[in-house]
């Protein structure tokens, strides 16, 4: 009997903590998009590199109340959310993201995915790290090619999309080679 215990209590863990990171992305979005610093920097673990700025939330906070001033409003929508986990209180994950951005009389639109680590620290799962890989920020009212990547115009961001995905060269490769190029003009 205590092994069913044991096993049903495992199984309750890994679904409430599937629960819970699947949280993650939208709380953290919704807090971004709502300028709500305390909550955003709550979904990451105490122990943050915020680089520059130091470690800890409060270095993240710090971060955060920079970057957002850079434009007024924006509005995160996440999907796609998948990931894995490594043991009981560790996992790793991808999230699609396409954020909007008002930036003066420009309304800017990127389109990412975000790699992330999560871990759970006492007893709560929070971000490790965000590693944001856009695939194009252009303007709305632009097509995202050739240059992909347009805004904003003093961070340098490359187009890392899709071709950072180990499957899409495979698939290519294994097709006709100059079948990307008639489809894209910046394959």
């Amino acid at each position: 009997m205590a092994v069913t215990d044991s096993a049903e209590a495992a199984r309750l863990d890994r679904i409430e903590s599937s629960l819970a990171i699947s949280q993650l992305p939208s709380r953290y979005a919704m807090a971004l998009d709502t300028r709500d610093l305390d909550s955003l920097v709550a979904v990451f673990v105490p122990d943050v590199d915020a680089g520059a700025e130091g470690v800890g939330r409060d270095a993240l906070k710090r971060w955060y109340n920079c970057v957002l001033r850079r434009f007024y409003r924006s509005i995160h929508l996440v999907c796609g959310h998948r990931f894995d986990f490594v043991d009981d209180d560790n996992a790793t994950g991808s999230v699609y993201c396409r954020a909007e951005h008002e930036d003066g009389d420009g309304w800017y639109v990127i389109t990412m995915r975000y790699d992330d680590v999560y871990a759970r620290r006492d007893g709560e799962w929070c971000f490790v790290q965000r590693r944001e890989h856009p695939w194009y920020s252009v303007d709305v009212t632009e097509r995202p090619g050739p240059d992909f990547v347009r805004w904003p115009p003093d961070v340098t961001l490359r187009a890392a999309m899709p071709q950072r995905m180990p499957t899409w060269k495979a698939f290519w490769d294994a097709g006709d080679p100059d079948l990307p190029a008639r489809l894209s003009r910046m394959p």
